[in-house]
């Protein structure tokens, strides 16, 4: 494949992409159907399996953008032939707008600070109830957060949709750099208040400044986790087997070791300043995951969300390999959803002083998490699995094609 033979039809992704659409959407009803079924039958383990699930897939889709923003200002082969897969993943947070629904219309049920009844425990944590921690101001925020995402996905796309035209390159180009710089920072906060509205104020007066970044390092691992996945389901199919090498899925598994790192020092740095300082309202959120068999899930994240991930990816043909690299990046999309669950289903709301998983953790996943990639699926049918007239296409394919 040479600059001169590019075109859309050479690029487009193989009918693979369209089976599972239709089997993920297949899925996404069943799941969904046994999810209204267990919200009848048990209230309480619905609202945290379904919180569990919507945090994981926004974290996937807001992992995709930053990382797509990143791309857009350092630039590098790692992201031109991964970039419409980060694309793609950016499309579903219209539905994710619309998921958080039931959780903003059961906010009274789910947040302590909103429960009837509810008095604050000092005048102080009384005021900062009143004028943050409050129902109208999670229905504000919720629109400003996902106006902001939305409106940056949308200029993302569309500005990379006219890169398949001739005249798209270069002009598209600049315009990604002005947005992208910005825009890491916006979502940065953006998505730590986020964090703080919807997980952290499950147990409220608990407050942690480094929380949001555990967030951040945790989303931008589950984008490069997900981009190895969907490699490893093309990589023996055309076009991306005329254009993806070892060079690139070497990069792509040294990013995913560079966040494991990050994830593991934020998440130790949180753990170590809380320690050292043992003071009463900064261990309450530590002592609810380290007792009734929470600590053991605790210290399987340590191993298998950071030492054993780390152990592997130190080593070179590993992540040189798709077909090696791929265990290693489905087993951390895995350990970000027990993340998670660690984070959420111990908090005082739902009373979980043990060790709780119910049958509506998977159902939950499943039926969101189905809608969610049948979305991805549909948009990344929709284009070239490359931008036609990129500049940082064209220098790839020369560099591989001569």
């Amino acid at each position: 494949m040479t600059t001169a033979t590019l075109n859309k039809a050479n690029l487009m992704a193989p009918e693979v992409i369209k089976v599972i659409e239709q089997r993920s959407m297949i899925i996404g009803v069943l799941g969904a159907a046994a999810s209204i079924l267990g919200f009848f039958v048990s209230r309480e383990n619905f609202y945290s399996a379904y919180l569990i699930s919507f945090m994981d897939l926004l974290g996937l889709s807001l992992g995709c953008m930053a990382i797509l923003m990143l791309y857009h200002l350092v630039g590098g082969k790692w992201g031109t032939v991964i970039r419409r897969f980060l694309e793609a993943g950016m499309t579903p947070l219209p539905l994710m707008a619309v998921l958080f629904l039931p959780i903003l219309l059961a906010v009274h049920q789910i947040y302590p600070w909103a429960m009837p009844g509810h008095v604050a425990e000092t005048p102080v944590k009384a005021s900062i109830e009143a004028g943050y921690l409050n129902a109208k101001g999670m229905w504000i925020r919720w629109i400003i957060y996902f106006a902001i995402w939305i409106v940056m996905a949308y200029f993302l796309n569309r500005w990379s949709a006219e890169q398949d035209a001739p005249e798209g390159g270069a002009k598209s180009t600049l315009r990604f750099r002005a947005l992208s710089g910005p825009g890491i920072l916006i979502y940065s906060f953006s998505i730590s208040f986020a964090v703080i509205d919807w997980v952290m104020s499950l147990q409220a007066h608990w407050i942690s400044t480094i929380y949001g970044f555990i967030f951040i390092a945790g989303q931008a691992l589950a984008a490069f986790s997900f981009a190895v996945l969907i490699e490893a389901i093309l990589f023996k199919r055309k076009p991306l087997s005329d254009y993806l090498t070892p060079t690139e899925v070497h990069d792509h598994g040294k990013l995913m070791l560079a966040f494991v790192m990050v994830w593991a020092y934020f998440s130790y740095s949180q753990w170590l300043i809380i320690w050292a300082g043992n003071l009463p309202d900064e261990i309450s959120w530590f002592v609810r995951r380290i007792h009734g068999g929470w600590g053991y899930i605790g210290v399987f994240l340590a191993a298998f969300h950071f030492g054993v991930p780390f152990a592997l990816l130190l080593s070179r043909p590993l992540k040189r390999k798709t077909a090696t690299l791929v265990w290693v990046a489905s087993w951390l999309l895995i350990m970000r959803w027990v993340d998670i669950w660690w984070h959420v289903e111990p908090a005082p709301p739902f009373g979980h002083a043990s060790v709780h998983f119910s049958w509506l953790h998977i159902v939950t996943f499943l039926g969101m998490g189905g809608f969610w990639t049948a979305y991805f699926c549909r948009s990344l049918r929709a284009r070239p699995l490359l931008a036609l007239y990129a500049p940082q296409t064209i220098k790839h394919l020369e560099s591989h094609h001569g």
